[in-house]
């Protein structure tokens, strides 16, 4: 059995950080066509890692990275009835780790830091058409609850 240990992310990750942050604008790149051109990034990951309101989990495997996460505190709109809401991105696993639960693994991780901070509404956005990621995330207990729509 393969052993996978689960830490938050330090500035020394970044490189590795870096790297699957591309990794994840490939994969969603052929659901969005209103990406700019490369180069291009999501996220300060810096600033992430440094935040009281945010955390980068990563996974290793021996002391290799294979997989990561963050969850991040934002204010939830004003009509609703949670003044803050646990964000969820970054998730990614090295394309030779995948099918092992790593995802499942970073959202547990993610969730007890979520919980620890008072923020039981937990969400994440996914592209409709990538039906892998649903799937995952639905298989975790993730349920489909807006649908975002735009005039092309």
């Amino acid at each position: 059995m393969e052993e996978f240990l689960v830490r938050a992310a330090t500035s020394e990750d970044l490189k590795t950080l870096l790297k699957f942050e591309q990794g994840v604008i490939l994969a969603e790149r052929p659901f969005d066509t209103t990406l700019a051109e490369d180069p291009i990034t999501y996220y300060d990951l810096d600033e992430l890692i440094h935040s009281e309101d945010a955390q980068v989990i990563v996974v290793t495997y021996d002391t290799k990275i294979v997989a990561s996460g963050y969850a991040l505190k934002k204010r939830a709109r004003p009509y609703l009835d949670h003044e803050f809401y646990s964000y969820l991105g970054f998730m990614y696993t090295h394309p030779d780790y995948r099918g092992k639960g790593l995802n499942a693994l970073v959202i547990k991780e993610l969730k007890i830091w979520s919980t620890e901070k008072g923020l039981n509404e937990i969400r994440l956005t996914v592209y409709d058409g990538n039906m892998p990621a649903i799937k995952a995330y639905e298989k975790i207990g993730f349920r489909k609850h807006i649908i975002e729509m735009r005039l092309a």
